[in-house]
């Protein structure tokens, strides 16, 4: 036996150690290669709706973006010594294939930007779609357009209102906050939805195009055939806040590419009238999660009911609930978001959606429903496979402003006004001076 060819247990340590240290590497470059080819592939491919796919700045600096888990900071694990100096070579060689990209994306934008008019570029900063072949009834829709992602633009770089989170990074923004951000990548869009503002049938068009629910075998067809149930289960939608699940420590680009290429859209409406909305759908009627949750502690903290009935069906038939004034008053209260922040449905949309570190593409709003809906589908080229479902005339209107604010003292109206204004001024609602006066 030749003892030249029986390794010592250091020499096996140190080749098994060099044969990790291989495959780690191994794995790396081939997400890596992966991840490159998805971001050249994804311009040609995925969005053949657009005609020209610009680069999409933010409103802040080119350093805007990120996210991580669902409801939860990302925790990392130690980082083993081996590995440390191989994933800090991969971050820069990652780092540096998306500078690479974005400077041959910018001079490509460059020569085509030269050739066109003024007017078309200003067209085409509402993304690149193909305004000649729409007909003149949509060129008011257009400038319509134009004029409400000015104005969020306006609002998010002037100095004269300031909000919390404005002047933050889309990096800065927390993972559990990236939740309603709704992803379709089959057809290149991500859509925030904000709740009380036709929610339940724009997630019910996205079900039906990212054919992420199926009934019997076949994914849906219509949006109207799908259970109100299952429209709201957070499994059925691919949100940004599941990305680092799923793609750990890559999410952070593979988000910005997103961001970049995709079409982004929300819908929004008058701050006020979304809070009378979200009171009417879940303390007015029987919600036994909304009194649990909500409705026990304000009629605790602002009614003589220190002990209230323990469900919602005692509670309405003993002629028990809280008034809108409660409602108002719980809102105001600096204590509410000390325990818990803002439930979704009376969360400032701002908040919901990010339009200061999100260059959204299309701003719809609810008193336009129906158009905003046939012309954002037909943008998107999309109307011959999804219908937005026939909106419903019992809306909460602005008629009844006056009358569910009459119980609520002028003060009050006034701070709660301080509390939407970000909401009012970024989307155009005009500031309730009736309301406000005493």
């Amino acid at each position: 036996m030749k003892m030249g060819c029986i390794l010592t247990p250091t020499e096996r340590m140190g080749k098994s150690k060099l044969f990790r240290i291989f495959l780690l590497l191994g794995s790396f470059f081939m997400i890596l290669l992966i991840i490159i080819y998805w971001d050249d592939v994804a311009s040609n491919h995925i969005f053949l709706h657009n005609v020209i796919s610009g680069s999409q700045s933010s409103h802040l600096p080119s350093n805007v973006r990120s996210f991580q888990n669902q409801n939860e900071e990302p925790v990392y694990s130690e980082k083993l010594p081996f590995t440390s100096d191989v994933e800090d070579i991969l971050h820069q060689i990652l780092e540096f294939t998306t500078k690479g990209n974005t400077v041959l994306n910018e001079h490509k934008d460059q020569r085509i930007t030269n050739k066109k008019s003024v007017t078309e570029r200003l067209e085409e900063n509402f993304r690149g779609y193909d305004w000649k072949s729409r007909h003149s009834t949509n060129s008011n829709r257009t400038h319509s357009q134009i004029e409400r992602k000015q104005l969020v633009s306006y609002t998010c770089t002037s100095s004269s209102l300031d909000f919390p989170g404005k002047n933050r990074t889309f990096d800065d923004i927390p993972n559990k906050e990236l939740d309603h951000l709704i992803v379709d990548d089959r057809h290149g869009i991500i859509y925030c939805y904000v709740p009380k503002v036709a929610c339940t049938n724009w997630k019910r068009v996205m079900i039906v195009l990212a054919e992420s629910l199926e009934n019997q075998g076949m994914p849906y067809l219509n949006p109207l055939e799908i259970p109100r149930e299952h429209v709201h289960d957070v499994n059925a939608h691919l949100t940004f806040s599941k990305f680092w699940r799923r793609y750990g420590k890559f999410s952070k680009h593979l988000m910005n590419i997103k961001l970049k290429k995709y079409t982004k859209f929300l819908f929004v409406r008058d701050p006020f009238l979304r809070l009378i909305s979200a009171y009417r759908s879940k303390f007015a009627i029987e919600n036994e999660e909304f009194y649990k949750s909500f409705a026990v502690t304000m009629l605790k903290r602002f009614t003589n009911h220190t002990d209230p009935p323990k469900s919602v069906v005692d509670a309405f038939a003993a002629g028990i609930k809280p008034s809108f004034s409660n409602f108002i008053q719980y809102l105001l209260d600096p204590q509410t978001e000390k325990h818990v922040p803002y439930n979704e449905h009376w969360r400032q949309m701002y908040r919901l959606c990010h339009p200061c570190q999100i260059n959204y593409d299309f701003v719809g709003k609810l008193e336009t429903l129906d158009e905003d809906a046939e012309f954002l589908l037909k943008l998107l080229k999309v109307d011959d496979l999804v219908q937005f479902p026939p909106s419903f005339h019992n809306k909460t209107v602005s008629s009844w402003e006056e009358e569910w604010f009459a119980s609520i003292p002028v003060e009050w109206r006034q701070q709660l006004y301080k509390l939407y204004e970000a909401d009012f001024k970024l989307f155009g609602y005009p500031k309730p001076e009736k309301l406000l006066q005493d």
